[in-house]
């Protein structure tokens, strides 16, 4: 199935997930929080950033984090558990974390 753009992400799950994650302060703060710590990992002497390297391993920290939320709502499996599980499996993770990168980046340059 082709992708849909939305707002200027690789599609509406993806729209959706950076959305609620910049609205609510608690995980704005917390994921703001990560993505400055993994910044400074992936950053060497010179002050060059291991991009490649930063937006993996973010895309697979927020993969997890949501799974680990998504357990916790303790949904019986139903037609609504199978829709939120196709419906994050849509979610470009990879394009989250770059975005991650690009906050990270003019905050620590602030």
């Amino acid at each position: 199935m082709e992708h849909k753009e939305y707002n200027g992400w690789y599609n509406y799950e993806t729209w959706a997930v950076k959305l609620w994650l910049d609205n609510d302060e608690g995980s704005y703060r917390y994921m703001g929080s990560e993505a400055a710590e993994k910044l400074a990992e992936y950053t060497d002497e010179e002050g060059t950033v291991d991009a490649d390297g930063f937006k993996s391993e973010f895309a697979e920290f927020l993969k997890s984090y949501h799974e680990d939320q998504a357990e916790e709502l303790n949904i019986p499996a139903s037609v609504f558990s199978d829709l939120l599980t196709a419906a994050m499996s849509e979610v470009n993770w990879y394009e989250i974390a770059e975005a991650y990168l690009d906050e990270a980046k003019e905050a620590a340059e602030a």
